[in-house]
């Protein structure tokens, strides 16, 4: 049972574009103990699918610039060699280290850009009031 939620949960999150792989790896190493090497390979697969629906949504809606996709795509499937070759020879405590320190930077410039919107949007509104 608590696979179909923590799938549903991370397939939400991915239709919605922001990665729910993360949450997919997370849930499967800290919730199932799944070991941290099987849980990223288990989230490859899980990868496919949710993408290509998230793919035909973007393509019907038209949010794809496909001038800036393929390159992206491309350099994408080169840097995923990298990684996996990369991570297979690592440790399961060493990835999982990286692993964390991957989450805290997204979070750290999650942080940011929040903060830097909401100063940009105050200063905005402070200027309309002084019209």
């Amino acid at each position: 049972m608590s696979e179909i939620l923590i799938g549903i949960v991370s397939g939400f999150v991915s239709g919605m574009g922001m990665g729910g792989g993360t949450i997919l790896i997370l849930s499967l190493s800290l919730f199932m103990g799944i070991e941290q090497h099987i849980a990223q390979a288990t989230n490859l697969v899980f990868f496919i699918p949710t993408s290509i629906m998230a793919i035909i949504t973007n393509i019907k809606q038209k949010n794809i610039d496909f001038k800036i996709a393929i390159p992206i795509v491309f350099s994408g499937i080169v840097g995923a060699i990298i990684g996996a070759v990369i991570s297979n020879k690592l440790d399961v405590h060493t990835l999982k280290k990286y692993f964390g320190i991957f989450l805290a930077l997204i979070a750290l410039l999650e942080i940011y850009s929040m903060l830097k919107k909401y100063i940009f949007d105050k200063k905005r509104h402070n200027k309309s009031i002084k019209k």
